[in-house]
């Protein structure tokens, strides 16, 4: 079973992967984009980790919803409302329980990402984190490492793709052969599951 404690390890451990990529990301980003992704998501998790430990929710879904809630007051763009929108409806399908099963959670981040697709208008093959972020959630049942390694996957095959979403839809086939920075970014929220759940032995 995860507990508010999973999910506050989730949160810091993808807030210091994204500060490490955090360069990487925008680096991505500047040849599709405009060049802030990795400055504007360490901002926004570096925020997320200093509410939670302000604030100390006690349940999963409180921990996500407040984290969802940060993300969308203090990240710039498109990224805010985006994952701001998976944390906060991912936390809201959790509920109230003290305690959620990976099933549980499984189902819960499903909706997270439909709610992110619904918002962005994107759906698989268009160049955008959900690319990374359906794969994780198609592989999840099959553990935290299984999810993170189809997210990797996932954002590595945006490479040749071309975009028909958000910013880099504007270059047209200008945006083929480069990394999607917004599955890169999702592939690490995903991969800090496995070190959030490593870290306990779960």
């Amino acid at each position: 079973m995860l507990d508010a404690d999973f999910f506050r390890r989730w949160m810091t451990a993808t807030a210091a992967s994204v500060a490490r990529e955090a360069d990487r990301l925008t680096d991505l980003d500047s040849p599709i984009g405009d060049a802030d992704h990795g400055a504007n998501l360490q901002r926004g998790f570096t925020m997320v980790t200093a509410t939670l430990e302000k604030e100390a929710p006690d349940t999963p879904g409180a921990v996500l919803t407040l984290a969802g809630r940060q993300l969308i007051s203090t990240v710039g763009g498109a990224s805010g409302p985006l994952y701001g929108t998976l944390l906060r409806r991912t936390g809201k399908a959790l509920g109230d329980a003290p305690e959620v099963s990976e099933e549980e959670f499984t189902q819960a981040l499903r909706t997270g990402v439909e709610a992110v697709m619904t918002l962005g208008g994107a759906a698989p093959g268009d160049k955008t984190m959900i690319d990374a972020l359906v794969p994780a959630v198609d592989a999840l049942p099959e553990g935290f490492a299984a999810a993170r390694a189809a997210a990797e996957a996932g954002a590595i095959a945006t490479t040749p793709l071309q975009a028909h979403k958000g910013r880099a839809s504007y270059l047209g086939e200008r945006s083929i052969g480069h990394q999607d920075p917004g599955a890169t970014s999702s592939s690490l929220l995903i991969a800090a599951l496995q070190e959030a759940s490593e870290a306990t032995g779960e």
